[in-house]
């Protein structure tokens, strides 16, 4: 178990090893949401990864996207597209 102090201005210093564990550094972020009774501090830029992932899953089959390379493919079409 770790300990912080919250100081009069609001702020807390995250414990070394909990930055660890987090992989957060200077300058990132991290978000506090409600678990029940809990309260969980967790990576931002992770959680924002693994929304997109759940939000993009399937997309890739439904698109017919099977390998790099049909990504490549739609990447050039999107471009050639947005040029026209």
């Amino acid at each position: 178990m770790e300990l912080a102090k919250i100081t009069t201005r609001g702020q807390l210093t995250l414990p070394l090893e909990i930055r660890k564990k987090l992989r957060v550094g200077e300058g990132d972020k991290v978000v506090f949401y409600e678990d029940g009774e809990r309260i969980i501090v967790a990576n931002a830029a992770k959680m924002a990864f693994a929304q997109i992932r759940e939000d993009f899953a399937g997309e890739a089959e439904r698109l017919g996207l099977k390998d790099e390379q049909d990504v490549v493919a739609l990447v050039k079409e999107v471009r050639r597209k947005a040029k026209q």
